[in-house]
């Protein structure tokens, strides 16, 4: 006998009806997740906020008119920019100015660069679980990369688009992101189990398990009356005494 005979057909019109015959289950984990998400979010996770600060940097010499080639070579090196933004030695600045208590690798976790696209402009910004010292640290990263570029790249000065603001929302962590991914993990992990109890469960409950397990046809089925059944109820219960 070949691999094909002890195979078993999964009907997916049945296990669609399996679902939704537990949909009640299955929406009360999605609600109580989506809660614990929403209570996680707001209540456990310590919030953090994002401050940013911009800068314009253009390479020419002073007094020059400025030319498409400039404009050009700029945005070419705004990637350097970038580098040298996050360098070791402006960072490790800031961290000396700010008296602040951690290394490198932890505070550069916290800086991002972004680099928008056909402009000169690098936005340098800083998250942290304090809005005010989110901002204090953005500017103070802007002041000592400005100084760091011009002398690496010999550029003779560098504009400040925008200094850094105070952030009034937090950054992270998002309570609808967090709900909404609560809500869909509480539905998609007890769909998981409910299928998982129906497909490990062998035992035969119709001809058609009869036919599909055993390789039996049934020649009839003998329905119980109501009385049958509750004969063999009263037996039970005597039984026990």
């Amino acid at each position: 006998m070949g691999n094909n005979d002890n195979a078993i057909e999964i009907n997916l019109g049945e296990l669609i009806a399996i679902l939704w015959g537990r949909a009640y289950l299955i929406i009360s984990a999605g609600i109580f997740f989506a809660l614990l998400g929403l209570f996680v979010s707001k209540f456990v996770i310590t919030p953090t906020y994002l401050s940013t600060t911009k800068i314009f940097i253009l390479n020419k010499e002073e007094g020059a008119s400025v030319t498409y080639s400039d404009v050009q070579i700029s945005t070419q090196l705004t990637q350097d920019y970038a580098q040298l933004i996050k360098s070791r030695y402006v960072l490790e600045e800031v961290i000396q100015r700010l008296n602040l208590e951690e290394d490198y690798d932890v505070f550069s976790s916290r800086v991002s660069i972004n680099t928008p696209n056909d402009t000169r402009i690098v936005e340098i910004r800083v998250e942290d679980e304090d809005p005010m010292m989110a901002m204090t640290i953005a500017n103070n990263v802007r002041e000592v990369a400005s100084e760091h570029i011009k002398n690496v790249m010999d550029i003779d000065a560098i504009n400040v688009v925008e200094t850094a603001n105070v952030p009034i929302e937090k950054a992270s962590p998002s309570v609808s992101r967090f709900t909404l991914i609560g809500g869909l993990l509480g539905v998609l992990l007890v769909s998981v189990f409910v299928l998982l109890g129906y497909l490990m469960d062998d035992t035969i409950k119709s001809s058609d398990d009869v036919e599909n397990y055993l390789g039996m046809s049934t020649l009839a089925l003998i329905p119980l009356t109501l009385q049958e059944s509750g004969d063999k109820g009263k037996k039970k219960k005597k039984s026990r005494h």
